[in-house]
């Protein structure tokens, strides 16, 4: 490319998968392209700060507008796709991009690049979710309601746009033939696993940005800091959308265990999520709960993670190497789960999917991680090196990005 083209960037409403975007968003502008980016208001600060030129995707167009019905939620992002397709096609062509690259979930970006005729870039979400194995579990999944208006779109996008393969799960589907960005270092997925991702190139899932913040001059364990052990408790954002009731569960098992020891103080995070008032009853001297923490600076003042496995969070603690105890709830969480089990790095809550949690459970995990913890801290070491060897090789894959328009 040359540094007068530009590339067109579609984000979603997820943090999460906009944290991934920043360092493909920053290595581009390094590279003298414009970069303007599609996305929500809330992230427009990180994507300036990492050089994108800033478009609000969703100025005068409404999310519950193009479908405020269907589950699970990612199935609106195809709506809003078909509902909004001319409108956005028109805003990108003004700017001529050589590449359209978008996050799995933003399906417009598909749409746009193949109505522009330019090559598209894929940035894949999660752990090891391959089209074919996420939309069987799709197809059980007692959470889906397809909307009427989610259909039309689909309609609109198979019959208008040419999009074949158009269905409300395309936002799982959407490989690309040019290019899939994997956000986790090759380690992740072994050599077996790679057809349904290729062409693929291994980018991680933390940004230079994010590795390098000075830490924290007041711990945010405040009194606590010295506590021997400091358990953060985070179990995402989304699952408070579906699984409110196994989560409050889980935490409520884990703060009994916690009060019946002075050597434990715990963290807790709802991930910015609104649950009902029973979360505040949770509340003790050495069991704070918050809507959002700074994740990255509380990982690196604990020494025990209870976790989902979502990518972010998992890749997280990995550097900051923190031991990791497993409950996971849907999606690629499972998987991670076990692939952190295997590698030594994490342990299990529990034997079942969103199974029931014992005290004696928490009490089991805990001592069994404390037996463990010098062996988990030297499996976490080599996990660590994967990441910052993905990082380091960053800069291959972002010109491999820029290889695709010349």
């Amino acid at each position: 490319m040359k540094p007068s083209d530009s590339v067109v960037v579609f984000g979603t409403p997820e943090r999460g998968h906009t944290k991934r975007l920043i360092p493909i968003i920053s290595g581009l502008t390094r590279a003298g392209i414009r970069t303007h980016v599609f996305t929500m208001p809330c992230f427009r600060t990180e994507i300036e700060e990492a050089g994108g030129l800033y478009i609000n995707l969703f100025r005068g167009r409404s999310l519950d507008e193009a479908d405020a019905l269907s589950t699970p939620i990612p199935c609106r992002y195809v709506s809003f796709a078909g509902h909004y397709a001319e409108q956005i096609i028109s805003e990108a062509r003004v700017l001529k991009p050589s590449l359209v690259l978008h996050d799995a979930f933003a399906v417009i970006g598909e749409v746009v690049a193949g109505h522009l005729g330019v090559p598209r870039v894929n940035v894949c979400v999660g752990h090891n979710y391959a089209p074919e194995a996420a939309l069987e579990a799709l197809l059980h999944d007692p959470r889906v309601n397809i909307s009427e208006n989610c259909w039309r779109a689909v309609r609109v996008l198979r019959e208008k746009y040419g999009m074949a393969h158009a269905s409300p799960f395309s936002y799982v589907t959407g490989m690309s033939s040019d290019l899939n960005l994997y956000c986790e270092p090759p380690q992740y997925l072994p050599d077996d696993m790679r057809k349904p991702f290729q062409p693929v190139a291994f980018l991680g899932s933390l940004s230079e940005q994010t590795i390098s913040r000075a830490p924290l001059a007041v711990s945010p364990y405040g009194k606590d800091a010295t506590v021997n052990q400091r358990i953060y408790i985070s179990l995402g954002t989304v699952i408070w959308r579906y699984y409110e009731a196994a989560a409050r569960g889980v935490l409520e098992t884990i703060r009994e265990v916690v009060a019946d020891v002075p050597e434990f103080t715990a963290l807790v995070s709802l991930g910015d999520a609104q649950p009902g008032d029973w979360v505040r009853r949770l509340e003790m001297p050495n069991f704070r709960v918050e809507s959002y923490v700074d994740q990255w600076s509380v990982l690196g003042a604990s020494t025990i993670f209870i976790t989902h496995h979502g990518l972010n969070s998992t890749h997280e603690a990995v550097f900051h190497k923190v031991p990791m105890i497993s409950y996971p709830f849907f999606a690629d969480q499972p998987a991670l789960a076990r692939y952190s089990q295997d590698m030594g790095i994490a342990i299990p809550l529990s034997s079942e999917l969103r199974g029931r949690v014992s005290a004696e459970d928490v009490r089991s995990a805990l001592s069994n991680m404390a037996a463990r913890r010098k062996d988990m801290l030297e499996r976490l070491s080599e996990a660590r090196q994967w990441e910052l060897d993905v990082i380091a090789r960053r800069g291959h894959v972002i010109q491999r990005i820029l290889d695709l328009a010349l």
